[in-house]
């Protein structure tokens, strides 16, 4: 089988590293997918679609869009990023500063660098994801204008995929604390 350019091209971009395993690759994936139904449903408060937060919830559909919608948009920008941090955990650019930073690209760093943010993401992510949802009865029963009925299924489907993220997050770190111990 030949090789055409476009082939050798997409074989480059895969980024992959030696001793990274697929099913940590598609763990990684899969941490970096979990925020995306969160931000999906900010998302659509920011556009001013009705999510089921009542009139005296700063998350009403009629304060939106507007001025307030950046900071939703900021949020969505900043948890999106945060996820797709993920897969540094199994790719070459979590590794290697990248080729295009003048006079320090290509250098690798010390796996330190990554593995103490991310173990402290992991841990956090875990403990505010749980706190959330072994409280989010209390704070829904308090709050007369919480989404109820289709809005709160919805509201609860578009949130518990976090649940996974400081977990995996918390595996991936392992793996890649392993693997840079071992191969460098």
């Amino acid at each position: 089988m030949t090789s055409t350019p476009a082939s050798a091209a997409l074989a480059g971009a895969s980024d992959t590293v030696p001793g990274v395993s697929p099913h940590l690759r598609r763990l990684a994936v899969l941490a970096s997918l979990t925020v995306l139904p969160s931000c999906l449903w900010r998302l659509a408060i920011a556009a001013g679609i009705p999510m089921g937060w009542g009139p005296g919830s700063d998350l009403h559909h009629s304060y939106y869009p507007g001025r307030e919608s950046l900071v939703l948009l900021l949020v969505t920008l900043l948890q999106e990023c945060l996820g797709l941090l993920s897969l540094g955990l199994v790719r070459r650019w979590g590794e290697e500063l990248p080729r295009w930073i003048p006079g320090l690209g290509g250098r690798r760093f010390h796996p330190l660098v990554a593995v103490v943010p991310a173990a402290l993401g992991a841990l956090a992510l875990t403990g505010i994801t749980c706190l959330g949802a072994a409280t989010w009865a209390e704070v829904n029963a308090a709050n007369p204008d919480a989404p109820t009925g289709l809005a709160l299924r919805i509201f609860s489907l578009s949130y518990a995929p976090l649940l996974l993220w400081g977990p995996l997050l918390g595996v991936l770190t392992v793996a890649y604390w392993r693997r840079r111990r071992i191969h460098g």
